[in-house]
């Protein structure tokens, strides 16, 4: 059976969101799945870690002079802060490039207050506010690396998107793997969910110096993955090192754990019809399931367990809360 997340009004089903899930252990060996281990679905940003591991790999994030808090905006899909537009500003002028360089587009930033100040005071959204603004800098940085000019940086022919994919394709051991396009314009792959957890379980696995990289950065700076109330930077803040995850469009996530029976294992979920406001709660409830946090790490996270529905006169409706049958 698959994870049912059930939506209530009041105390009778609204609504079900489905989700399924695969965890590997230290060996790329299931040992857990709910639902349809080779579910085909699009990593979307959920491959950021990997695509900067490509950078750091080639060489080039170490010439561009790139910082570990510039190679954890590389991996977020971030809210729009401060934080997140000062680190990408401050990586476009390490490589001589500016806001007009990046061709991921432009949307207002995700944090409610800064998007509603902006709109407030007249201000145009740039590329530097989208959430997938880290890591085209570091797509940007690759370009200049390679030395084949940064225009149209975002397509498949591109020497950037071919060596990502490159490097990609040797940590699945897959050739052609099916690509369609994000919603910042670059490639992303299409993999099934026992793929993706075995991407995560490489992430943390320390086997990979690129990874292990990429990994310590984003455990030294989780609120840049992020943001501030996202659930990437506090899981990764709660598990203190022991842990990363990355979200993705459509509601996928990857999730890499360091345990002490089974060594670094990798999870993938997916929430069928895409629905955001399912994702963390069957997050919660599958790692309950798995006994993958301790209690103290649960208590911190107790937050995402279950959503209160409310409506606009704050009186509480109904409420978002997740189930695992067998």
């Amino acid at each position: 059976m698959p994870i049912l997340c059930r939506v209530t009004r009041g105390d009778l089903t609204e609504s079900i969101h489905v989700g399924f899930a695969v965890a590997v252990d230290e060996k790329g060996e299931v040992f857990f799945s709910t639902g349809d281990p080779q579910y085909l679905t699009c990593t979307r940003s959920a491959l950021k870690p990997f695509q900067a591991a490509a950078s750091v790999k080639s060489g080039a994030v170490d010439i561009a002079n790139f910082n570990d808090q510039e190679l954890a905006l590389m991996c977020s899909s971030h809210t729009g802060e401060k934080i997140h537009t000062d680190t990408a500003e401050s990586m476009l002028k390490k490589i001589g490039l500016s806001n007009k360089d990046y061709e991921c587009g432009a949307h207002l930033p995700s944090n409610k207050a800064i998007r509603n100040d902006m709109i407030k005071n007249g201000f145009q959204a740039k590329a530097l506010h989208n959430n997938c603004s880290g890591k085209h800098v570091g797509m940007l940085a690759l370009a200049q690396y390679l030395g084949k000019g940064t225009q149209n940086y975002i397509k498949k022919d591109h020497p950037v998107q071919k060596t990502i994919i490159s490097y990609i394709e040797s940590l699945v051991d897959q050739q052609s793997i099916p690509l369609e396009i994000d919603g910042c314009s670059a490639p992303t792959p299409f993999f099934s969910l026992e793929t993706i957890a075995r991407l995560f379980q490489k992430l943390g696995s320390g086997e990979l110096s690129e990874l292990n990289r990429v990994y310590n950065a984003m455990t030294s700076h989780p609120n840049l993955v992020g943001g501030t109330n996202h659930f990437d930077s506090q899981f990764i803040q709660a598990l203190e090192g022991r842990g990363v995850t990355k979200v993705g469009g459509e509601s996928v996530r990857g999730i890499s754990i360091k345990t002490k029976d089974r060594g670094c294992i990798g999870v993938a979920i997916k929430i069928l019809d895409g629905n955001f406001r399912a994702l963390p709660i069957a997050t919660m409830k599958l790692l309950e399931h798995l006994e993958l946090l301790d209690e103290n790490q649960m208590n911190n996270l107790k937050h995402f367990k279950q959503i209160k529905i409310k409506n606009n006169n704050d009186l509480e409706t109904g409420r978002i809360e997740a189930y695992m049958e067998f």
